[in-house]
């Protein structure tokens, strides 16, 4: 049952709520910023774990609804390529908050061995669905096996970035460039847990209500462009939904919170991994692994190889790069732009 009759509107009238609803997802992004900054420090979890959990997840609560509501309407495509385009395009969205910080490379001063967990945690999720589709066609009540699975190595690899914390077997080396996670001591009005909760969930619940809208006025723009599910999702809806990750990273350079722009980013990538699961439950044809195409193929790919370089950054730590940004924010955003173009070129 339609909520609203989406199809009854024009083309035009439907470009402009899918572009009015990526503003309201940018604006309420900026917002979570500083209450998450000042959050991670009032609980103590530290910018590390709050921005690859809460932070993460709250600022793709908008990438959930659409994957989710693209899989019950039956538009697998969409569904899968929201989910990991969007992975890709916050990995972009890191190379631009590289772009943004001036003193050295992002990677180098942000360097933590609970980002570089974060990034091994998201390589090893992302082969879930690549087995799922693969592999033989299992599905209980239409869920595949490995949905739960896909669910449990997430908690289990967060588990294992909190024990990182708390018990560092392994750091990088500190420089002068490097910005240790420390608490702030924060002016300005003296805001209780309880309010900034309160604010936290209010924005996440702004960015969720959005997600909806741009999953069905990018489902309706698909429809009526005749562009594939896999560049609409991939590209269109991936990067609107995707938003606030780029906001928030950006702000929080800007606030000198680096492990926490970096750990939103790729902690929330992991999350995002986990789409996949919810849309399997929402899509009834079956198992949404087996609606897999060749085009997400390509796209879960290019997510890894994007993963793989960011790694390689935070393990090398290059101070200085090309045009003021390290090696890996180049290759990511040469591979980003390169890979869609022969997406786009192949229709």
């Amino acid at each position: 049952m339609q909520l609203f009759p989406w199809s009854t509107l024009s083309l035009s009238l439907i470009s402009l709520v899918f572009v009015g609803a990526a503003l309201i997802i940018g604006i309420a992004g900026t917002a979570m910023t500083s209450t998450a900054d000042r959050l991670a420090d009032l609980t103590g979890l530290g910018e590390a774990i709050f921005g690859a959990v809460l932070l993460g997840s709250a600022t793709s609560i908008a990438g959930i609804t659409t994957s989710v509501t693209a899989a019950v309407d039956g538009r697998a495509a969409l569904a899968i390529s929201n989910a990991i385009g969007g992975i890709a395009a916050q990995t972009v969205f890191l190379a631009i908050a590289d772009i943004a910080y001036r003193p050295a490379n992002l990677e180098h001063a942000a360097a933590s061995v609970e980002n570089l967990l974060q990034g091994a945690l998201l390589s090893t999720i992302l082969s879930i669905p690549l087995l799922g589709m693969a592999g033989p066609r299992l599905a209980l009540f239409g869920v595949h096996p490995f949905s739960p699975l896909l669910i449990g190595a997430y908690l289990f690899g967060l588990h294992l970035v909190s024990e990182a914390r708390s018990q560092p077997y392994w750091m990088p080396r500190q420089t002068a460039k490097t910005e240790e996670d420390v608490p702030e001591t924060h002016s300005g009005p003296n805001r209780s847990l309880v309010f900034l909760w309160s604010r936290f969930l209010l924005l996440t619940l702004v960015v969720g209500t959005a997600g909806y809208v741009i999953a069905k006025t990018g489902g309706q723009i698909a429809v009526r462009t005749g562009l594939s599910g896999t560049v609409v999702g991939g590209l269109l809806t991936a990067i609107s939904t995707s938003l606030p990750e780029l906001v928030t990273a950006i702000a929080a350079v800007r606030r000198g919170a680096l492990t926490l722009a970096v750990g939103g980013i790729i902690g929330g990538n992991s999350f995002d991994v986990l789409f996949v699961a919810f849309s399997d439950v929402g899509y009834r044809s079956g198992s949404i692994y087996h609606a897999i195409t060749d085009q997400q193929v390509f796209i879960i790919a290019l997510t890894l190889l994007l993963t793989g370089i960011l790694l390689m950054g935070l393990l090398r730590r290059e101070k200085w790069g090309v045009w003021g940004i390290g090696f890996e924010s180049f290759l990511v955003l040469v591979l980003y732009f390169g890979a869609f173009t022969l997406l786009l070129a192949g229709g």
